[in-house]
């Protein structure tokens, strides 16, 4: 649990930096928001309404002080079936939804489902997502939509970014990006596409609002299956950018509260008219980058994103494209990992092929959850036949010739069953026979019936069979679920 004086460093440490870095972030935010709406094919201030309530109130109840949390594609894009069909109020009705189901999954500590994500996927996500957040920007350097000028000024604009820490760190450079090529291009009066080209902003400040919808069982089958699907997708991809910025920051966090504090931005903002979002790899390194850390950054974000939409829409939607497209840049080499290239020569094999099929997955399908889960299950694939390997039988025969023991060493489990059936002369004519597991561990219910096989098929050829050595958690499951120490029970031998 936090204590009140860890909460209060996490808002009040790094002030001055987090003040600088939120700003970054809000501006850097209104593109994304906009063209987010757009793919959800809603209004752009629906999408700005929910990056600005998520970010303020995860800023609140996260458990990653210095993530920024708001409207994301991975979300948008599983809601345009939904908006498509039935409309915004039911996008609403989902959010809110999905928002419970988050809360509860963080209280049933469902994050512990990272521990089973490994290095090579870890690295697979970011390598993609760096990707992807690349090619987002292709269509602001498409040569059919924007002139030479736009090149000449994102050039520029990855030159003050990377060039001015040089002269001093004091003010992130990204804000001077957006300063410079904004006063530059308003100067001049160059042609460039601005943020207001993307879309209108609002002029008003959100409302609180119940959905229109009825709250009926049907209603219920419509937006559950959606909002399951963002509950899922949205954890997955924040609590994925949580260890990837505390392994930057090198600290740990409360992926428990991360949960409830993403549920808890999605439900409220479902309310005031916002969709669901999650935590945002992009953003959140742009605001690690700019020497932001605490929470007092993520609320700056947010706010300041309100402030700026609303409030100073005017100047705003004069800031030109190129210079976020700048900083997109930015972000998109610094995150992708370079040293995973290098690495393809040096790691095992199947360390590199899960990393570039999570990363082939996720840049075709542009889904998160699709290109982790695939790449899990191979590392899970991948890890089973390793530990299948692991694995041998030796046998000692009798001075007489009629009793033998075979010792098992390893893992007896699905993947391993197959060896394990195969090492038994099952035609050597016995009297006794001891299958020593001392050396082993059963580990399911293929282990168990495998076993259960061995040694019916000697018993069924005349021999007295002995399972010794058994580890308590071995004995437990075999005594639940075998067949050859319970009498009464059906031999399955008998029915062939």
């Amino acid at each position: 649990m936090i204590t009140l004086n860890t909460y209060r460093q996490e808002w009040f440490g790094t002030i001055r930096a987090d003040l600088l870095s939120g700003l970054v972030v809000a501006l850097a935010l209104i593109p994304e928001a906009i063209a987010f709406s757009i793919i959800a094919g809603v209004d752009p201030k629906v999408g700005l309404y929910a990056s600005f309530s998520i970010a303020v109130i995860s800023a609140f109840t996260g458990g990653r002080p210095g993530m920024i949390s708001a409207a994301t594609a991975a979300t948008a894009v599983l809601m345009v079936t939904l908006v498509k069909d039935h409309g915004l109020q039911y996008l609403l009705a989902a959010t809110i939804l999905a928002g419970l189901l988050q809360i509860a999954a963080g209280y049933l500590r469902l994050g512990f489902v990272m521990r089973f994500v490994s290095k090579s996927v870890m690295t697979g996500f970011v390598n993609a997502l760096a990707i992807l957040i690349f090619m987002a920007q292709l269509p602001e350097l498409d040569p059919a939509k924007v002139n030479m000028l736009t090149y000449v000024l994102v050039a520029a604009g990855l030159a003050i970014i990377y060039l001015f820490p040089y002269v001093t760190k004091a003010i992130p450079s990204p804000l001077v990006t957006i300063v410079v090529l904004t006063a530059l291009t308003l100067y001049f009066g160059w042609d460039v596409r601005t943020v207001s080209d993307m879309g209108q902003l609002p002029d008003t400040l959100p409302v609180f609002l119940i959905p229109q919808i009825p709250f009926t069982l049907e209603t219920l089958q419509i937006i559950l299956p959606y909002s399951l699907a963002v509950a899922a997708v949205g954890l997955l991809e924040s609590l994925m950018t949580q260890n990837l910025i505390d392994e930057i920051t090198e600290t740990i966090t409360d992926r428990k509260q991360e949960c409830i504090g993403q549920g808890l931005s999605n439900f409220f903002t479902g309310f005031i008219g916002g969709m669901a979002g999650c935590a945002m790899i992009g953003q959140s390194m742009i605001n690690i980058k700019s020497g932001g850390r605490g929470r007092l950054s993520t609320f700056v974000a947010g706010a300041m994103l309100l402030v700026f939409c609303v409030g100073l829409g005017d100047w705003v939607g004069e800031i030109p494209m190129p210079a976020l497209v700048a900083i997109m840049i930015m972000v998109s080499v610094g995150t992708f990992s370079w040293a995973s290239l290098a690495n393809l020569r040096t790691h095992p094999r199947s360390s590199s092929i899960v990393m570039l099929v999570t990363v082939g997955t996720v840049i075709f399908t542009h889904n998160l959850a699709i290109g982790v889960g695939i790449g899990v299950l191979l590392s899970g694939i991948f890890f089973a036949g390793k530990i299948a390997q692991l694995f041998q039988v030796t046998s000692v025969l009798s001075p007489d010739g009629r009793a033998r023991t075979y010792v098992i060493e390893g893992q007896v489990f699905f993947a391993s069953v197959e060896d394990f059936a195969r090492a038994f002369d099952y035609k050597e004519p016995l009297d006794h026979l001891t299958i020593d597991v001392s050396a082993a561990h059963i580990w399911d219910i293929s282990a168990v019936a495998a076993l259960d096989m061995v040694v019916l098929k000697f018993r069924h050829a005349g021999a007295q069979v002995k399972v010794v050595g058994m580890n308590l958690a071995s004995e437990t499951i075999v005594d639940k679920l075998a067949l050859h120490g319970k009498s009464g029970t059906a031999d399955p031998l008998a029915l062939h």
